[in-house]
């Protein structure tokens, strides 16, 4: 049970928090199907159970989007993740929880004060020419505020928010637990994997609230960079910390604000488009390391029509393999190899397929809708479109990597053409793919590959085997055998035979207390024998105990 897991009481006023939230947006039946109502009774904490009213009339993803909007920073990335899970949500959903922004108020000024000069060492005044104490930006996450180095320069200084990791901390240990009852108790919920998703959500939280983390990222990203037409900030090697993170200030306008300002000043939106469109494939397809959240609130317009990209602090990485599997499900959509695009599907998937032969006549379907279209002729956003709408209809799952891309991929296309409403991703695609299958699916390319792996394979096969051989002679060879609900089957089992038991004991103090009664000699209280009254009390109070556990279970 939920109560189990709950090793301490420390999260439990959260879990009210939590619980009191879904009752007043109508979502009252999860409270009591993940049990916590329950938990919370046992607790001594009781739950109004009614205050929905006016949810009636909103959607349930209103209602979602509303609900994470209400439970704080937390659970308003968790929205914003999701999002972008066009493969596991209907659009919309995503299209509602894309809304999300974080409504969030200034931190206290005098405990992020205390807080930045612990970081800083000294007073803000003394480490730069100049400091600004009102935040130009604030996130749940961090808030940024603007200063002015000793040498002249224009510097960023994000600070996160005092005793934010605390909130967080509390909030993933509950998503992790309720995660875990949820894919247990409620099966309409298994297709989303919600250990999987949280567990991957908890990652990318935990490094957004390390700063050093976000350091890193932005380094790695200036150094893939090419050229000058996009930028990400310098950072200030010497002020960087879990907590604070100096870098170079970007004066300008976000590219939305320039955008909803009706494209001021001398800029082409045109070329706009081209420089972020090239910089972002190239992360992608080449580096295979990405800004994973380029919307256009995190491009700057710079001086001289160039780009910068800030707040690095969520990025994605994609292996060279899954860097070729992207390819060749272009090239296999394009050339009309249905059966190429089933196994890259599934191996993203991870081969668990409820249907197969609906799923390879869908593919067919899918794949058909490209039959004659050259691959720079390819509507992008369309095709994604198809492509999660396909996996959503057949219950299968992207992993984190493969959906980060998509969802970059869905924004870039969206960003240009809100800067030219004539560009087309896939013209910007189509050299990038030529010229990464060129370089790692030529036949020089693949036998080179090859040839690596089979040197590593026969370099590893003498230590395989005295492994082998060294268990078989010492009897530790295993075969384990693993069932979906083995786990759950032999719990149950176990409370079964625990159950028998104790009524194959009741009956027996039963029978001796009955035997014992028919014995003159001993002590005697009221009449009766004191061992045979003693055993008959305890035969009573088992067989209560018993039926209440049995009536409790509804099993």
């Amino acid at each position: 049970m939920l109560w189990d897991a709950l090793s301490t009481a420390r999260d439990l006023g959260r879990l009210h928090e939590i619980a009191s939230a879904l009752i007043r947006h109508g979502l009252g039946d999860v409270v009591r199907r993940l049990g916590i109502g329950a938990v919370l009774e046992r607790a001594g904490r009781l739950l109004h159970w009614k205050g929905a009213q006016g949810f009636g009339q909103k959607s349930l993803a209103v209602r979602a989007r509303e609900l994470c909007e209400e439970l704080g920073p937390t659970f308003v990335k968790l929205g914003q993740i999701l999002a972008g899970r066009t493969d596991l949500l209907p659009p919309e959903w995503t299209e509602e929880l894309a809304k999300l922004h974080e409504r969030t108020a200034q931190s206290d000024p005098a405990q992020v004060r205390a807080q930045l000069v612990e970081d800083l060492g000294a007073e803000p005044e003394e480490v730069f020419a100049a400091f600004d104490p009102e935040p130009v930006a604030s996130a749940s996450i961090a808030q940024v505020y603007r200063a002015t180095s000793k040498t002249g320069d224009e510097l960023a200084v994000k600070v996160r928010r005092p005793g934010v990791r605390e909130v967080v901390d509390a909030d993933l240990r509950l998503l992790t637990r309720l995660a875990e009852h949820a894919e247990e108790e409620l099966p309409e919920l298994a297709r989303f994997r919600p250990r999987v998703l949280v567990r991957h959500f908890a990652r990318t939280l935990k490094d957004e609230l390390d700063l050093r983390v976000e350091a890193r990222n932005v380094k790695r990203l200036a150094a893939n960079l090419v050229g000058d037409e996009l930028r990400v900030p310098r950072i200030e090697d010497d002020l960087v910390g879990e907590r604070l993170l100096v870098m170079e200030f970007f004066e300008g306008p976000s590219l939305g604000a320039w955008i909803r300002a009706g494209e001021p000043g001398d800029a082409d939106p045109r070329e706009l488009a081209r420089i972020g469109a090239d910089a972002v494939l190239r992360m992608v397809l080449v580096d295979g390391f990405f800004h994973a959240d380029p919307h256009p609130g995190n491009v700057i317009l710079l001086e001289g029509g160039r780009l910068g990209l800030v707040d690095a602090g969520m990025v994605g990485r994609l292996t060279q393999a899954r860097r070729l599997e992207y390819l060749r499900l272009l090239a296999a959509i394009v050339e009309r190899r249905e059966d190429e695009v089933v196994d890259i599907l599934l191996t993203w998937s991870g081969g668990e397929l409820p249907d197969e032969d609906v799923f390879a006549a869908d593919c067919a379907a899918f794949v058909d809708r490209y039959h004659g279209v050259a691959l720079q002729d390819l509507d992008v956003e369309r095709l994604l479109s198809d492509l999660t709408a396909l996996l959503r209809d057949n219950d299968l799952f992207l992993p984190q990597d493969v959906a980060l891309l998509l969802k970059v991929f869905v924004t870039l296309e969206g960003l240009g053409r809100a800067l030219d409403p004539s560009f087309v991703m896939s013209e910007r695609i189509e050299p990038f793919v030529r010229e990464e299958i060129q370089k790692h699916l030529s036949p020089t390319a693949v036998m080179s590959r090859g040839a690596r792996e089979m040197g590593r394979t026969l370099l590893d096969l003498p230590q395989d085997l005295r492994r082998m051989v060294r268990s078989l002679g010492r009897g530790r060879v295993q075969m384990e055998v693993g069932g979906k609900e083995l786990r759950r089957f032999g719990a149950k089992l176990d409370r079964s035979t625990n159950r028998l038991t104790m009524g194959i004991v009741t009956a027996a103090l039963i029978v001796g207390t009955a035997i014992s009664l028919t014995v003159p000699a001993g002590p005697r209280l009221l009449g009766l024998p004191v061992f045979a009254l003693i055993g008959f009390l305890s035969s009573i109070g088992t067989g209560v105990w018993l039926l209440v556990s049995i009536a409790r279970s509804g099993k």
